[in-house]
């Protein structure tokens, strides 16, 4: 393994460069830190540290920037959403971000059926701009939510859709592009905007250029100079597609749009193996087709394979038609010709969209092996002739178990193209030499069945040192002449496509930390080891996704955007920066190990500004595809930030919330502190102390805690023959005191016996959810521990896990950090796997302890908000399941409620918090009627809504309880 780049230039270059592009630039100049760490990566193995980021404003900024950096000879690299998985979007110079401002779609012409755009239109903008029309672009990556169309120009992307519709090649007309030295041109047919040279320098070649391609429908690999073959039109436009930034800086195109079916069908088709399906793609191609995709089993979570049929690989293939009849009959005549185990034909929108799911997660799922091994990228979108598939998939899986490694293929079947993420050892220098020769001898393989090295997304860092073996010394010399031709100072992109770097430098696990970091939590899934956590963000960026509906003339398409469900990431929804986002976080992490550009470790105030408006949602964990926790890495940071050091006001006044509400409840002083926050100029005083919104208001305290209610024993716990233990959380103790009556009603209406959890003198149970989300972890330990001495008698290890009495816990938040954060933080502590095993949510308890009872009907529409812990961490199937027994219809909103248990309450985020919630519940709720219930499992949620609309909405037990024949 070769040494790292220097990363950081002398600092007078960094001076005048400075200067210079503030001179001339409109836009954003980025020079500090957390700019530069968030883009020395992209998605792929590599990593290189810019100097700079450079937002543009127009064309006008990024020809002041090209001439700026020209004359210090300074490289630049353009950049979309960072989605590349070759290494081609990063860089040692200045990297432009197109995303911030020339990210608009400047027209739309539906009877030309052409779009003018930006590069950093993010591609399912363009998709809802032209469904109104009919209408839409034809390649879409599985990055449609955020991926640009000026990245998917450089890198040529295709996917799904490509054996209908093609590359983005076959899409684009005319482009706009500015020089290396800022000189401004209009490729497009005919040699338009063809750089001095370049036509005669074809002419030249015209034998090589004419017999030195491969034919297949996904060749991307180098450059595409055939394009400019006279019986080709001479087309420069098409000729730069795939050049990765390397040739010119593209600050407008003009792309054609294709007409949309009206409607669509899934056929889902069942195979033992990726081989045998392989062999069959070809044969469905005379159909006519939309997609031929197909993926191994083993890249497909168990709990989702119950909507696929049996096999050990599918293909999807999609259809179209002019009615959905039409549709489905096209995909029985599909079913027909292929040659399958079993088969599922799927016409519903939403249930379509479910299935394509699975398929477009399977770029992060496959950054894990079933065994949790780490994998990645490198060969990840090889292509050969789709009829030569299936006999090089077995060529491939033997080449794999030669050298010792495993990989989960999938990807574009019916166009010959795979994706896999191998297991590569990337840290040691053994592993990395066994990367560079199992690369040498799979490029060796896909040359001899007649394929591409990359198939879609483009060479690269990762590919390009191999195209000799590819295409010869002569054409990759002849890429070389044209690369000068529009580059002669090499400035742009520098390293990829020609004269590369080797494959194996800049791997950007070689600046983590070699021995394991000391660390709170124990990371059961990284070995415990905290920069494998951190590595598990590839980059795939889901976490960028805004949310948006789905456009109705795409609703089964890969490439259109499901609403609701997804939680990731409220903070970067409502302020679109990177460093907002799950990806980014995690890149400021990776760099604070690294000590390169972030150089005080865990008392960074990078990493700890943009850890600040992350809502600790816990959605990441669930929404990546790759499972990233920012909530706990939030916490865990937090705990070493602030060791030993002052912590913020909110740590003292939120994080020890439950100390001070014990406190209130000995004394019985609750009516005190609830009239002294009545009086405003009092409640301001106390909420400037505690570090406290001054827009929130103090929630009130029950007069009687939940507990007291139970010693009165007014409502005992039943005679019913099964028991379950009722968790008193701090929230329902102190704050929501119905909510646990409301509950215990209804569990012993389900006919079960209700009981309080053990409890000693001035000692209770807690979950410690406040001292993890304001990373005071000691305090937590110390709190878990005395909960577990406290439980003991309940967790009988003489007892299998399905054996324990269950633990009903009524707030979302406590139960998600019984499930994950008290294993997690004493993992050597087997009474914390057990309690966790124990802990019930609401329905999950009346499901599983009185699967008879049946709950009373209300008819009646819901609203309102499933708590963000619980969609990543318990999941909400019990609960839906409830709900329909009980006759609740309608769905609740998707996101996060924006409160967030301490974060909508500090100082700072109110702004925030009420944008998350503006973003789904509030709408929702608004638009409610007088009829409709509001539903909110989670204190935060319902505090939320009663203090941003007035509206008191409702647990489920409550709502449940009020229908009791008795209530």
């Amino acid at each position: 393994m070769t040494d790292m780049e220097p990363a950081e230039p002398q600092a007078p270059l960094r001076t005048a460069l400075q200067a210079a592009l503030r001179e001339s630039v409109r836009g954003d100049i980025a020079f500090e830190p957390t700019a530069r760490a968030l883009t020395t990566m992209d998605a792929s193995n590599y990593r290189r540290v810019p100097l700079g980021v450079v937002a543009p404003r127009d064309a006008d900024d990024v020809a002041a920037a090209m001439h700026a950096c020209a004359a210090l000879g300074v490289p630049v690299v353009p950049r979309g959403g960072g989605t590349s998985i070759a290494g081609q979007a990063t860089g040692t110079g200045v990297v432009l971000d197109f995303t911030r401002y020339m990210n608009h779609i400047v027209s739309l012409d539906p009877a030309a059926r052409t779009a003018v755009v930006q590069p950093g239109v993010v591609l399912d903008r363009l998709q809802e701009a032209a469904a109104p029309h009919g209408l839409r672009f034809g390649p879409d990556p599985s990055t449609h939510g955020r991926c640009t169309l000026g990245g998917m120009i450089g890198n040529n992307s295709c996917g799904s859709h490509s054996v209908a519709w093609g590359t983005t090649a076959d899409s684009v007309r005319e482009l706009s592009v500015v020089t290396a030295r800022g000189d401004r041109l209009r490729p497009g047919p005919g040699w338009s905007g063809a750089p001095d040279g370049l036509r005669a320098l074809v002419d030249a070649e015209l034998a090589v250029l004419r017999t030195g391609f491969p034919e297949l429908p996904r060749r991307i690999s180098g450059y595409a100079l055939d394009a400019l073959l006279p019986e080709r039109g001479a087309d420069v436009a098409r000729s730069l597609c795939g050049s990765e930034g390397t040739l010119g800086i593209l600050t407008e195109a003009t792309v054609r749009l294709v007409e949309a079916p009206r409607a669509r069908a899934l056929a889902v088709l069942a195979y033992a193996d990726e081989s045998a399906a392989a062999e069959t793609a070809p044969g469905l191609l005379p159909h006519g087709p939309l997609t031929v995709e197909g993926m191994a089993a083993d890249l497909v979570p168990p709990d989702a394979r119950a909507g696929l049929p049996r096999g050990g690989a599918w293909l999807f293939v999609e259809t179209g038609g002019d009615t959905q009849a039409q549709a489905r009959a096209r995909a029985q005549d599909v079913v027909r010709a292929a040659d399958v185990t079993a088969s599922l034909v799927v016409t519903d929108p939403v249930a379509q969209r479910a299935l394509w799911r699975i398929r477009e997660d399977a770029a992060g799922t496959a950054t894990r092996m079933p065994d949790g091994t780490e994998a990645w990228p490198g060969w990840e979108d090889c292509a050969v002739p789709p009829a030569r598939l299936g006999a090089y998939l077995r060529d491939f899986r033997a080449l794999l178990t030669a050298h010792g490694l495993r990989g989960a293929p999938y990807g574009h079947f019916g166009d010959g193209c795979i994706h896999v993420r191998i297991d590569f050892d990337l840290v040691t220098p053994a592993g990395v030499g066994r990367f560079r020769s199992f690369s040498r001898e799979l490029a060796e393989l896909v040359v001899s069945h007649g394929g591409s090295l990359s198939g879609e997304h483009g060479d690269g860092q990762a590919r390009a040192e191999l195209l000799p073996t590819m295409y010869g010394r002569r054409m990759v010399g002849l890429f070389e002449r044209v690369k000068d031709l529009w580059d002669p100072d090499g400035l742009l992109n520098p390293g990829m496509l020609v004269r590369p770097h080797r494959l194996d430098e800049n791997l950007r696990f070689a600046v983590l930390p070699r021995e394991p970091v000391d660390v709170a939590f124990g990371y059961p899934a990284d070995g415990g080891d905290f920069a494998a956590a951190v590595r598990r963000c590839v980059g795939v960026a889901k976490c960028r996704t805004p949310a948006a509906p789905a456009s109705p003339a795409s609703a089964g398409s890969p490439a259109s955007s499901a609403p609701g469900s997804s939680v990731m990431c409220p903070s970067f929804r409502v302020t679109g920066e990177e460093e907002h986002s799950t990806r980014g976080r995690a890149r400021l992490l990776h760099e604070m190990l690294a000590g390169e550009v972030i150089t005080d470790g865990w008392r960074s105030t990078e990493v700890r500004d943009a850890l600040d408006l992350c809502l600790s949602c816990k959605g990441c964990r669930s929404d990546c595809p790759v499972g990233v926790d920012m909530a706990t890495y939030k916490a865990e940071f937090l705990h070493h930030h602030y060791e030993g050091r002052r912590r913020p006001a909110a740590h003292y006044a939120m994080g020890w919330l439950p100390v001070w509400l014990r406190l209130v409840d000995r004394t019985r002083t609750a009516w005190l502190v609830n009239a002294l926050a009545a009086v405003r100029p009092l409640a301001a005083l106390a909420g400037r102390l505690g570090g406290i919104a001054p827009e929130r208001e103090l929630p009130r305290l029950a007069g009687e805690t939940f507990s007291r209610w139970w010693e009165r024993g007014e409502h005992p716990g039943g005679d019913g023959p099964t028991e379950v233990f009722l968790w008193p959380d701090t929230f329902t103790e102190h704050l929501s005191p119905s909510v646990g009556k409301a509950a215990v009603r209804v569990l012993r209406a389900a006919g079960l016996r209700v009981l309080p959890l053990p409890r000693r003198p001035r000692r209770r149970v807690c979950c410690g959810l406040t001292y993890v989300s304001t990373g005071q972890l000691d305090r937590a330990r110390t709190v878990l521990r005395h909960t577990l001495d406290l439980l003991e008698p309940l967790l009988d290890p003489a007892l299998a896990p399905s054996e324990l009495p269950g633990v009903v816990v009524l707030e979302p938040s406590c139960a998600a950090a019984l499930r994950t954060d008290l294993p997690e933080l004493l993992p050597d502590d087997p009474r914390a796997r057990r309690l966790a095993s124990a802990v019930l949510t609401f329905a999950e308890a009346l499901e599983r302890h009185a699967p008879h009872w049946t709950p009373p009907r209300l008819d009646r529409r819901v609203v309102g908000q499933t708590h963000c812990h619980q969609h990543a961490v318990l999941g909400d199937a019990a609960d839906r399941r409830l709900r329909e027994a009980a006759g609740l219809t309608g769905s609740l909103a998707g996101g996060c409620c924006g409160l967030a248990g301490n974060f909508g309450f500090e100082k700072g985020h109110y702004e925030v918090s009420l944008a998350c919630a503006e973003e789904q519940l509030l709408p929702a709720v608004r638009a409610a009627g007088e009829e409709t219930l509001i539903l909110a499992d989670g204190f935060s949620c319902r505090t939320q809504l009663h203090q941003t609309t007035g509206t008191r909405a409702r647990h489920l037990a409550e709502i449940l309880a009020e229908a009791l024949p008795d209530a």
